[in-house]
């Protein structure tokens, strides 16, 4: 199963992707989609859109995990990031992708088995289930590559089935 990780953003997208057979994972790409701070909004949402779409078409994935956006506090910074969310999930939904997202409690949880793991122990986890050198950079790219992990750890799961975007 080809699985694709995003670690939604605007101005930097994380993607990851892995594929995962029986118990065994094989990382196939990761990196990031960037778009410009000075740039028209707009335009970054479409750059966005685009880059995703290329990472999709290129990886053709069976199924793409996203992280589910929680904010506490600059309300600005959560509405863009949801566009840029939204954006990422259309182009997957128009090729057919089913989508799950996953709450960064639940990453850390499938990933390190610790729901409030530190940020640096998903990382080096990430590093050790994919038998790498280094953790993958940015750590955008290490998030999504963590959400592709945990995806194929819960898809079979009732878990995974509840979680599917409608």
């Amino acid at each position: 199963m080809i699985i694709l990780g995003i670690d939604p953003g605007y101005a930097i997208v994380g993607f990851g992707a892995v594929d995962y057979k029986g118990s065994r994972f094989n990382l196939i790409e990761y990196g990031a989609v960037t778009t410009e701070a000075g740039e028209n909004f707009e335009q970054r949402l479409k750059k966005v859109y685009d880059g995703v779409s290329e990472v999709i078409d290129r990886i053709k994935p069976e199924s793409l995990a996203i992280e589910k956006l929680f904010f506490t506090t600059n309300q600005k910074t959560a509405i863009d990031v949801a566009q840029a969310r939204g954006v990422t999930v259309l182009a997957a939904i128009q090729r057919g992708i089913p989508v799950f997202e996953y709450t960064p409690l639940q990453v850390k949880q499938s990933i390190v088995g610790y729901g409030k793991a530190e940020k640096r122990q998903v990382m080096e986890m990430v590093k050790v289930i994919l038998h790498l050198e280094k953790i993958p950079r940015p750590d955008d790219a290490a998030d999504a590559v963590a959400l592709a992990i945990c995806h194929a750890h819960c898809a079979g799961s009732l878990l995974g089935k509840n979680i599917k975007l409608k």
